[in-house]
């Protein structure tokens, strides 16, 4: 079934992966292996009723992942069906945990504990409790029903941390296409404005004995080097329409190259949000708008000695610094990134608390 599954959704002339193609396919193969698993519990004619009630309720939850994983299945985001569809798989998985038998969990146990450590905090009393049953299975005592149910719902509970874990990641790459798109639009409105009236906030400077300079033109002559002439109205003869663009897309290319440094040290993640993207995206807007603002504090003389510009070069020279200088603001962006992906993966590996003979009671 899942075979033919599959060679549909391959032959389909308009299938397009939304997502991650390894991710997807990881879990496609996982979710065939859970199901020849169950179908072999289930295969005797003799199965108990309890067992083959869990194992159907396992195979809903898989054809469920399996459906939420098509081509065509509706969803919001591109990455999201993967984590729904893992839900479903790790509702199923245990289902089977359940109906297994205490041999076949106690094999597992290590794979468990480990997945219990990596994503529930040291001081969980279910973690803890999940060390000691590992200590004492593993020095030979028998794992009993009760203790199998303390490992499924520790379990259990780690799974839904890991995803929680999955949904800040998303989140906080939503947050970060958000601001893009914002500081975007503000900078398509700020050129058009830019463009349409350059003399109402122009990106001009008036060196003494020079003239007036702004980004694309220059004037030199008497009338403006003249110290009784009216500053405005000579900026407003200067400046051009391209005033602004060209200090924009200055400032977007100058952002670009920080993007591109910044991006070694931002490590990788194994989610299917692609964090290092949006913090790229987001530095190529806020560049454009350092650019501008920068250069208007130094006309406003915000920086002693640097308000007086005497060549277009100069300008664009200052707009690449400024918009470079963008990182000095994105840089807490991408501290907060690394943190939010450092968060995936769990706490902490360390045992709960210092190992001791599960059979020697405690001080």
């Amino acid at each position: 079934m899942f075979a033919n599954w599959t060679l549909r959704e391959r032959q389909r002339p308009d299938a397009h992966e939304k997502g991650l193609w390894e991710l997807r396919e990881d879990l496609t193969s996982r979710i065939s292996e859970l199901e020849a698993l169950l179908r072999t519990k289930t295969a005797a004619e003799d199965t108990p009723a309890e067992t083959r009630a869990l194992a159907d309720q396992a195979f809903k939850e898989l054809e469920e992942a399996r459906t939420t994983l098509r081509h065509d299945h509706r969803r919001r985001l591109p990455a999201a069906h993967l984590a729904v569809a893992q839900t479903r798989f790790d509702m199923a998985h245990t289902l089977m945990l359940r109906l297994s038998s205490l041999d076949e969990v106690t094999a597992m146990m290590p794979g468990l504990v480990a997945f219990v450590r990596e994503h529930l905090p040291v001081n969980d009393e279910r973690r803890i409790q999940v060390e000691e049953i590992a200590l004492a299975v593993r020095s030979g005592t028998a794992l009993e029903g009760t203790q199998r149910q303390v490992v499924v719902d520790a379990v259990a509970a780690a799974r839904q941390t890991h995803l929680r874990e999955h949904l800040r990641v998303r989140n906080f790459t939503c947050v970060v296409y958000g601001m893009a798109v914002a500081l975007s639009v503000i900078v398509v409105l700020l050129g058009i404005f830019g463009a349409m009236a350059p003399e109402t906030v122009p990106l001009c400077f008036h060196p003494e004995k020079i003239g007036v300079v702004c980004p694309t033109a220059s004037d030199t002559s008497a009338l403006s080097t003249a110290p009784d002439g009216d500053v405005d109205d000579l900026y407003a003869m200067v400046a051009s329409r391209w005033d602004y663009p060209v200090v924009m897309f200055t400032g977007i290319v100058a952002a670009a190259v920080a993007a591109a440094t910044s991006l070694r040290r931002i490590r990788g993640t194994s989610t299917p949000y692609n964090v290092p993207v949006a913090l790229a995206l987001l530095k190529l807007p806020t560049g454009a708008l350092t650019a501008v603002l920068g250069l208007l504090l130094m006309r406003g003389e915000f920086v002693p000695g640097l308000q007086a510009l005497d060549s277009s070069a100069q300008i664009v020279a200052w707009a690449v610094i400024f918009g470079y200088a963008q990182q000095l603001f994105t840089k807490l962006v991408d501290n907060q990134a690394q943190t939010v992906l450092d968060s995936v993966g769990g706490p902490n590996n360390t045992p709960a608390k210092p190992a001791r003979d599960p059979q020697t009671p405690a001080a």
